[in-house]
């Protein structure tokens, strides 16, 4: 496997600070799939080289910085394995790179057109119904309704006065995110797999952070498709698998079928080529270059079933091949869906594809 590499100035990584130091170890668990063994193999092999600190201080005083910071834990077998605060960590690190550079409002809520309880309170306003909160009512508009009624000698306020502010309603919402582990995902000399769980890392932030209520699962696809805990995420790795997208989506759709939540949807990490479907007890494969029409109809075909149940698939495609796009094009048109395309060295600027508003806009 390939990596890409980039300008650096030496000097500069002998003034990194601890914390510094750490977001390089976290990048570098990233790719070893939460392997801290191996990243510190990593680590020590760029602290002995470009003598970080100044040469002042060893990476032995790293591992016991992450020891007390609570990121790492030893085993029985001596091995270090990261703890529970160690793979927030990694999911806060992957949020904080992917949406900083992304504007306020693009993190975005669950609007409805429907008022509610929910939400901040909005200008308009309606007639007061029992069960209403008395810290809603627009008391100007119901004196005025009350003088309007009685006269300006006697005020009585009555019931048929009262108008309360309406609320803006935020729904919860159900989704799942589907991730591509197919032999692809780290092909051509890219490594795609650690920017795609980069992207699900702070999917998984955000919407464990912002949106407690929503609903949220994981499902990983290559020949088949499964379902894993969303705290696994930072230690996936790919395989030697073909790229079964079809499966991914009907597996996301079985369990968006049993949600309560209105709103659904499937947010699909991929470098956008199927390869693979499910047929007779089978799983018929077509891994040459081109796109088999077999594949692609039985998935868009699947992408068709999801826009009839109200499910929608958002689509972060992490590669700029013209032929993928289109695919990705043609899927999520069918699904009336919305696509995000972005290389994996500009994983923080997406195009926006919303053909649920029909047209384009950059984030």
């Amino acid at each position: 496997m390939e990596f890409r590499y980039a300008p650096f100035d030496p000097e500069e990584l002998k003034r990194m600070g601890m914390e510094q130091v750490m977001k390089l170890f976290l990048q570098l668990l990233s790719q070893t799939g939460g392997d801290v063994e191996q990243a510190l193999q990593w680590l020590e092999y760029l602290w002995e080289r470009y003598k970080f600190f100044d040469g002042q201080i060893g990476i032995e005083e790293f591992k016991k910085y992450l020891e007390r910071s609570g990121h790492v834990e030893r085993v029985a077998s001596g091995r270090m394995k990261l703890t529970p605060k160690g793979e927030m960590r990694i999911r806060q690190d992957a949020f904080e790179e992917i949406f900083s550079t992304l504007r306020n409002d693009a993190l975005g809520n669950h609007p409805t057109a429907r008022p509610g309880f929910g939400g901040d309170l909005l200008p308009e306003t309606r007639p007061y119904q029992f069960g209403d909160l008395v810290t809603d009512i627009d008391f100007n508009r119901s004196i005025q309704n009350g003088l309007l009624r009685t006269g300006r000698d006697e005020i009585a306020l009555a019931e048929e006065d009262l108008e309360v502010y309406e609320r803006e309603h935020l729904t919860s919402s159900a989704t799942v995110i589907c991730i591509d582990v197919s032999h692809s995902m780290t092909m051509y000399g890219e490594d795609r797999i650690t920017p795609a769980k980069k992207v699900a890392m702070a999917l998984i932030e955000l919407i464990t952070r912002r949106y407690r209520k929503d609903s949220l699962d994981v499902v990983l696809f290559g020949d088949e498709a499964f379902i894993v805990p969303h705290q696994k995420v930072p230690y996936i790795t790919n395989g030697p698998f073909h790229t079964n997208t079809k499966a991914g989506i009907d597996l996301a759709q079985r369990l968006l079928s049993r949600k309560r939540q209105i709103n659904r949807q499937i947010v699909l990490i991929t470098d956008g080529k199927p390869t693979a479907v499910n047929e007779s007890g089978r799983i018929y494969k077509n891994p040459s270059w081109y796109l088999d029409p077999k594949i692609v109809n039985q998935t868009i075909n699947s992408a068709v079933q999801c826009r009839r149940k109200g499910i929608v698939i958002t689509t972060f495609m992490i590669t700029s091949d013209p032929h993928l796009r289109d695919f990705v094009d043609r899927m999520t048109k069918a699904n009336k869906g919305r696509a995000f395309y972005t290389s994996i060295d500009t994983l923080g600027s997406f195009i926006l594809t919303d053909y649920v508003r029909n047209r384009k806009r950059r984030l």
